[in-house]
């Protein structure tokens, strides 16, 4: 192995050899607590020393990196006490998930590193979120971010890429190829020569490294840190290197030729610098003896710190309560400066002024600057706000998904629109994987409002009707909001924007431009949580949300004979469901409307609830409608028959002479 100094002074060379030498030690002796049943997993990263440490190395501590399961020199670069890693692999407190999590899945703001999560893709577009919040103000940072061969074929890795070559975003992808993604070999992974040969088809540079060659790793992603810092745009790096044991070490290495591993372990990343640097007299023999009883005697006494430490205490409270980020809502009354406008204008309003309230909130979306969006609720806004704040983004909701959790991460409000609450399927990964579990697992919050304009009435089809917010409330995580009113969306909305936990709101499609009410000109909110009491009665009780609490009304109308009590959820997570409760202990009857198909609806889990909780308030039989169990059909005809309108009339009346 070929070693270039370039001006490297010995004291940045010794630094390399222990850095590199750390995380070494400490993977052997991660291998013997493993054997020993004191750590339940471990993926080593033997033999890819030199890309963690290098690239480390060449970012400034108050630059953000990404790493892989594989790289643990980049959390002993960054100085992250050992006592903490290690409280992290066994499940206890001190660790960075209290046991919530394992391995490398955690992140730190602390020491600026944001750890992976099993899906792999998507922290590629979180490292987009946090390098866009950074080149927004001006900083003149990178956000390093790390993946293997295998997950190069995933769609989170080119959404990621083709984004961050849009808007020219200052990331260093960096592929650690190591010829193996678990079992096999990358001829049958890819059929290009080199992964980075697709850069060319998003316009960006790239470099091969030798990925055991800490000099060259070092000094190659030093002088591009550099140089991105004064002109941002992405790079994609692929590291050549190996893995010498296995995928976790359960899966040994028995399916890789011998032959093969036999040529890698002579190019052994800590071996072979050593023998250069004694050779140059950077360092002594004895030298390298007291670096390695230093590191030794660190691993050991914070070894004993982790195990001495007791092991979780169990309180279910506590776990409950941190799914979510604390939010302390502030409620700012209406002003009497009203006017009667649209659905879809409140939702406009409710945008435009939380833009107002908070410079650093980013909208993003297919087609929302200039054109406006496909429903029109941010049309004129590039001309108050600008591009920067107002950013159209290619086709391709899974990255956009993750840029905005990483505008969260680096302290921005992001608001994405979905085009269709339909084309969430396509961005369903790290809203659920990434958004709904960041809070629980490591603390940090996700400070993400989702807009979903959804619902079907309007002979959109199957691809632009759903209504598919029970994809979500059951997410642990996720806050649904689902408004049936102008006053009520656009105070909702603002609300959405205050709270720094991810919110999937939904707008129905059909009352954008039909519905119309009085909405208070200035800014105002909506409280989580508390349903809208529409109408009082004491025959029944009618819970519905959305274009379903419209339907409701309408139906009543043709029968003043029911007396109905009529709540609108407005949240479906949190749920307002002592507000049902209240309402069925009074009526002694109830019936649930919801637009989407009956079967795993909210519904059935209110249905449920209360019958557990107010059975012996009940006169009947609890009564739930929904859309039949179809895809949304285009024809208006069959439409209409999917539609739960006319069943919830025979229903409501039926409970009702029951």
């Amino acid at each position: 192995m070929r070693y270039h100094i370039g001006g490297l002074d010995h004291q940045k060379l010794r630094d390399l050899y222990k850095g590199m030498l750390k995380p070494r030690m400490i993977e052997e002796k991660m291998l013997i607590l493993l054997r020993q049943g004191k750590i339940s997993k471990w993926f080593s990263g033997i033999g890819q020393e030199a890309i963690s440490v290098g690239v480390t190395q060449a970012l400034k501590t108050e630059e953000y990196i990404l790493p892989m399961h594989r790289n643990l020199g980049v959390f002993t670069s960054r100085n992250i006490p050992l006592y903490r890693l290690f409280a992290q692999w066994q499940g206890k407190k001190s660790g960075f998930t209290q046991g919530r999590d394992r391995s490398f899945h955690f992140g730190t703001q602390e020491y600026k590193i944001v750890g992976m999560i099993s899906h792999l893709g998507p922290q590629l577009g979180v490292a987009d979120g946090i390098a866009l919040a950074d080149m927004l103000r001006r900083k003149k940072r990178v956000t390093a971010v790390f993946t293997g061969e295998g997950a190069t074929s995933e769609g989170d890795f080119h959404e990621a890429l083709n984004i961050a070559s849009v808007w020219s975003l200052p990331v260093i992808f960096c592929i650690e190829n190591n010829g193996y993604g678990l079992s096999t070999p990358t001829n049958e992974q890819y059929n290009c020569e080199n992964l980075v040969d697709r850069a060319k088809g998003y316009g960006m540079e790239s470099r091969i490294i030798d990925g055991n060659n800490i000099l060259e790793v070092y000094s190659k992603v030093d002088e591009l840190c550099k140089a991105i810092r004064k002109r941002p745009r992405p790079v994609l790096l692929e590291f050549k290197t190996f893995r010498m044991r296995g995928h976790e070490e359960a899966s040994g290495t028995k399916y890789v030729p011998e032959k093969l591993m036999k040529k890698w372990e002579k190019k052994d990343p800590i071996t072979n610098y050593e023998k250069f640097l004694l050779e140059e007299g950077v360092v002594q023999e004895e030298e390298i003896r007291r670096f390695k009883e230093e590191i030794t005697e660190e691993i050991n006494s914070n070894l004993k710190l982790a195990f001495d430490e007791p092991t979780i205490d169990i309180n279910e409270t506590k776990e409950l309560n941190e799914v979510y980020q604390e939010f302390n809502y502030e409620h700012v009354e209406p002003k009497e400066n009203v006017k009667k406008i649209r659905f879809v204008d409140a939702v406009s309003q409710g945008l435009e002024q939380s833009m107002e309230r908070y410079n650093e909130m980013i909208i993003m979306g297919q087609d929302i600057a200039d054109y406006g969006g496909v429903f029109k609720i941010t049309e004129g806004f590039t001309s108050k706000f600008g591009k920067s704040r107002v950013r159209n983004t290619p086709i391709c909701e899974s990255a956009v998904v993750s840029a905005a959790m990483g505008l969260s991460i680096n302290g921005m409000k992001a608001v994405m629109e979905m085009q269709f609450a339909d084309f969430a399927t396509s961005g369903f990964n790290p809203i659920v994987n990434y958004l709904a579990k960041v809070h629980y697992r490591w603390g940090e919050n996700a400070d993400v409002v989702i807009r979903m304009p959804c619902g079907g009435g309007v002979g959109a089809g199957p691809f632009h009707s759903q209504t598919n917010e029970a994809w979500f409330t059951k997410t642990p995580g996720l806050k649904v909001v689902y408004p049936a009113f102008p006053y009520d969306a656009k105070g909702l909305l603002t609300t959405a924007v205050n709270d720094p936990n991810p919110v999937l709101f939904f707008e129905h499609k059909g009352l954008y431009r039909s519905v119309y009410g009085d909405v208070p000109l200035d800014y105002y909110t909506v409280p989580f949580g508390k349903a809208g009491h529409i109408k009082t009665g004491d025959s029944l009780s009618v819970v519905s949300y959305g274009a379903g609490v419209h339907w409701a009304l309408e139906i009543l109308e043709k029968h003043p004979e029911i007396d109905a009590d009529v709540l609108d959820l407005r949240t479906l997570q949190p749920l307002d469901i002592e507000g049902v409760y209240t309402s069925v202990k009074k009526t002694g009857k109830l019936i649930i409307l919801q637009e989407d198909t009956l079967f795993g609806g909210i519904a059935s889990d209110i249905s449920a609830m209360v019958m557990e909780h107010c059975f012996e308030y009940l006169d009947a039989p609890i009564k739930r409608v929904g859309s039949l169990e179809t895809p949304v059909p285009f024809a208006k005809g069959l439409e209409q028959n999917y539609l739960p309108k006319q069943r919830f009339e025979v229903a409501l009346t039926a409970l009702f002479e029951y």
